[in-house]
């Protein structure tokens, strides 16, 4: 039985510039994400990483190669995905529920069950009786956690999420980190997720996918043995360490990666 939730076969995205010449961003990207699985990807700016993100989401069509959800053509699979990009996106003149419930709303499928489990997903992310705030009234972090409930409110098989906290600031950012474990884990969904941030990387995932330079490929895929739930004591731990060593040997430190 294929135990895979999203399958990357040899994935090539090429655009063709005004001039004629061809731009290869991604070529022969191949890697398979099994279910209830987190990935954590790393690489230089301009690597490719959000182009592979919209491949595997259905938003970019591979100039070669496929992406399979499920063992089916994304096509067929594109309602199994959930998306957060680096900021919440959120509509202002609508409330935090209404956020929640919009990609719902453009599947016709918006009812009283689907309300009820907004409302959970608002309760499980701590943001339990502002379901009729306002983006406008929430931090960054938590117009974050709207986003995420949006993402998650149709029971993806797949969350993608393409650094999500990149614009929070520190203190924040390590908020969302717990959350967004804790969240996953009662979830049950797989995900991938884009970071510019290895020591994050490493924390969260069950893998490090490491993305080279242009044109984007994976050179390096490796598993974090860290026990689950992490806490933040694992971080100042030699093999969390090691691990850090490990993913930066691949990118190389003066690339400006923390």
């Amino acid at each position: 039985m294929n135990n895979n939730a999203v399958e990357v076969n040899n994935v090539g995205v090429s655009f063709r510039s005004r001039d004629g010449d061809t731009n290869t961003v991604l070529k022969g990207v191949d890697f398979d994400v099994e279910h209830g699985q987190f990935v954590s990807i790393v690489g230089q700016s301009g690597s490719g990483k959000t182009t592979l993100l919209k491949t595997i989401s259905g938003l970019q069509i591979p100039s070669e190669g496929e992406v399979l959800i499920k063992g089916a053509p994304i096509s067929a699979g594109v309602e199994e995905i959930g998306m957060v990009f680096q900021s919440p996106v959120l509509l202002p003149w609508r409330n935090n529920l209404d956020n929640v419930l919009l990609p719902l709303e453009f599947r016709g499928t918006r009812d009283h069950a689907s309300k009820a489990r907004a409302l959970e997903l608002l309760d499980m992310v701590g943001l339990k009786g502002k379901a009729t705030r306002y983006s406008y009234e929430l931090s960054g972090g938590m117009q974050q956690r709207v986003a995420i409930c949006r993402a998650l409110v149709s029971d993806p098989e797949l969350l993608l999420m393409d650094e999500p906290f990149g614009a929070l600031d520190a203190m924040t950012r390590d908020t969302m980190n717990f959350e967004i474990q804790r969240i996953w884990q009662k979830a049950g969904c797989s995900v991938v997720f884009v970071t510019h941030s290895i020591s994050e990387a490493v924390w969260l995932g069950d893998r490090v996918v490491v993305v080279g330079d242009r044109p984007g490929r994976i050179i390096a895929d490796i598993s974090i043995d860290l026990p689950r739930p992490r806490a933040k004591e694992h971080r100042y731990t030699p093999v969390f360490a090691d691990y850090v060593s490990e993913v930066e040997s691949h990118i190389g430190v003066t690339a400006g990666i923390s």
